[in-house]
């Protein structure tokens, strides 16, 4: 297995600039936006009594989301260029009987009952090495993305084509759909930040990422003469008051959610998150 060395980050100040610019990446539980948790002191726990407590009192909050892409290269460009994550590192090549059964195991039960050829339901051939498997972590604030390629072993690390088609309806509202939800600093003009967006990523030839807009658009063209104002779904409604959001597809086709959380509903998720740390403490 080869560990590719993680290559050095590209243009760090204007990095800086998107970071500083643009969103933050928060877990869908929206337990970030009151900010990190607080380190275990040492009047905690032992480590007999926490393991012997409830599950959620060994845990410490959400590592990282999985993203599955097409295309590793173009996925790394919009994470890290467009919106400013930092890599931590790169892993690739991996094959071999024990990451293939950690991994895909209750695939080949499924096939098995079946009565099917793995490959035809998606499975890819890591056990024998037909395919390959490479990984890059990229760091958000408060959140790690892992973006995972799955390749046929004659297909190059970073390359365009994927060991599986994409998936082509993207609905949010498929059972098992997901997004990753990035949370906007207070002070950002969010209108501003998903016009530059959209702009940013069309430059780089990513014309998938386009926001929805809150009235009710037929057409492509309708969309892009929509005024900048008819971006921001803003909510007023309790318990979610304060409450502001985007949606628009990522380049891979993945749902992005863009959020502020502001006034009320900023003080609940604090409230929350400071009496879940008291709990766990």
């Amino acid at each position: 297995m080869r560990n590719p060395t993680s290559p050095g980050a590209a243009d760090p100040g204007r990095r800086e600039m998107l970071r500083t610019t643009g969103a933050v990446m928060a877990a869908a539980a929206g337990a970030a936006i009151a900010g990190p948790a607080a380190a275990q002191g040492a009047s905690g726990p032992s480590a007999a009594a926490r393991n012997a407590g409830p599950l959620g009192a060994r845990l410490q909050g959400v590592q990282h989301f999985g993203l599955t892409v097409q295309n590793m290269e173009r996925a790394y460009e919009f994470y890290t260029q467009v919106l400013g994550g930092t890599e931590v590192f790169r892993h690739g090549d991996f094959q071999g009987d024990a990451v293939h059964n950690t991994l895909l195991a209750d695939q080949d039960i499924l096939a098995n009952e079946l009565g099917v050829n793995p490959r035809t339901i998606g499975v890819p051939d890591l056990r024998g090495g037909a395919q390959r498997l490479d990984v890059r972590f990229i760091q958000f604030d408060n959140v790690v993305i892992e973006l995972l390629q799955y390749r046929d072993a004659d297909q190059p690390m970073g390359g365009p084509r994927a060991f599986a088609e994409p998936v082509e309806h993207m609905s949010p509202a498929f059972p098992r759909m997901m997004h990753i939800c990035f949370y906007v600093r207070d002070d950002v003009d969010f209108n501003k930040f998903i016009t530059d967006l959209e702009a940013e990523s069309a430059r780089r030839g990513m014309t998938q990422v386009r926001a929805n807009r809150i009235i009710r658009v037929g057409t492509e063209a309708e969309r892009r003469a929509a005024p900048q104002d008819a971006n921001t779904n803003k909510v007023t409604v309790a318990p979610s008051d304060g409450w502001e959001l985007i949606y628009c597809k990522g380049p891979e086709g993945e749902q992005l959610e863009f959020v502020k959380a502001l006034g009320p509903v900023k003080q609940r998720f604090a409230n929350t998150l400071a009496a879940r740390q008291r709990a766990v403490r």
